[in-house]
């Protein structure tokens, strides 16, 4: 089961912008391999950073108001929100390990 919350276009803003902790956002979509590779880590890391982030999924063929709202060009996108704005992101697949250690540098 997945520890990431699925939000839409119409959730957006109130799941993430008016967040009242840190959050990080997958753009992804079913038929991208990369994006079901980092799917299992996301949800380790939803669940071992529970109660200090928040991992959110936006589906971007069902969403793609929000996609383009934010440039998302390439998937698996992350976005990092802090205080209703983007502080980071990274594009593509990364490992568990450095996942990791960008949450706890925009945890810091």
């Amino acid at each position: 089961m997945s520890n990431a919350t699925a939000v839409s276009d119409a959730t957006f803003e109130a799941e993430v912008v008016n967040s009242s902790v840190p959050v990080i956002v997958d753009f992804w979509a079913e038929w991208c391999g990369p994006c079901r590779m980092i799917a299992p880590i996301l949800d380790q890391i939803a669940e071992e950073y529970k109660g200090r982030v928040k991992v959110v999924k936006v589906d971007v063929d069902s969403n793609s108001r929000t996609a383009s709202q934010f440039s998302v060009m390439s998937i698996p996108t992350l976005l990092f929100f802090k205080g209703g704005k983007v502080q980071d992101q990274v594009v593509g697949a990364l490992p568990k390990k450095m996942l990791q250690e960008k949450v706890e540098k925009f945890l810091a």
